[in-house]
């Protein structure tokens, strides 16, 4: 039986849509049950409409308090008895609470080879920086903002004329290829979080300095 994933999105929805044709094929692990939106303008909700998968959308405005707003998202992503939650452009930051809530079955996508960059506008802080190679993280989301362990990165080069567009094209591309994979380590149970650690088929993934390489 597949995995039950539930898709978390505030905008345009690619890395969705790149789930979402990978989920076609025949021997992948999960199936997208549901879509929630904070937004009810984001294009995501099309893409999902697209492919016959439920969506919702429940706007933070509503809510007197993120805590508030939490409570009912968990309620709402409930509703649809997921074995895993992914952030796919979530333009949120979760309390405690809803993190507890699916402590080992959530994931996100950073752009950045984290632990660097966390946070806002990576790209051009990598312009900035002048680093030679950028990228994009997968990882477990904890309470610590885009601290969790990390699953998978992929990096691409930074070339001196980029700018903070040219970069994020680049790394866009590597995001709609390691997503998919890694949402179904996720649900074929080959990658798990026990602890603080990212696991893979039971090994503890090289985290320490794997995104800090020259």
């Amino acid at each position: 039986m597949r995995s039950r994933i539930v898709v978390l999105i505030s905008g345009g929805g690619t890395n969705l849509q790149a789930i979402i044709d990978a989920c076609k094929q025949e021997n992948y692990g999960g199936e997208i049950v549901a879509v929630v939106s904070n937004k009810a303008d984001a294009y995501g909700l099309t893409r999902a409409q697209d492919a016959d998968i439920a969506t919702a959308v429940l706007s933070h405005k509503d809510f007197d308090s993120r805590e508030d707003y939490d409570s009912a998202l968990i309620t709402e992503i409930n509703h649809y008895q997921p074995d895993l939650v992914v952030l796919a452009g979530f333009m949120r930051i979760l309390t405690p609470k809803f993190v507890q809530t699916y402590r080992g079955r959530l994931i996100n996508i950073h752009p950045s080879l984290l632990p660097k960059y966390q946070g806002l506008h990576t790209h051009q802080r990598a312009i900035d920086a002048g680093d030679s190679e950028h990228g994009v993280s997968v990882h477990f989301v904890t309470e610590e903002l885009d601290g969790g362990p990390v699953v998978l990165q992929a990096k691409v080069p930074v070339f001196p004329e980029d700018t903070a567009e040219d970069l994020a094209q680049r790394v866009h591309q590597q995001e709609h290829r390691i997503y998919p994979l890694v949402v179904n380590w996720c649900c074929s149970k080959r990658v798990t979080m026990t602890g603080e650690n990212a696991m893979f088929d039971g090994l503890i993934l090289p985290i320490s300095g794997y995104a800090s390489e020259e």
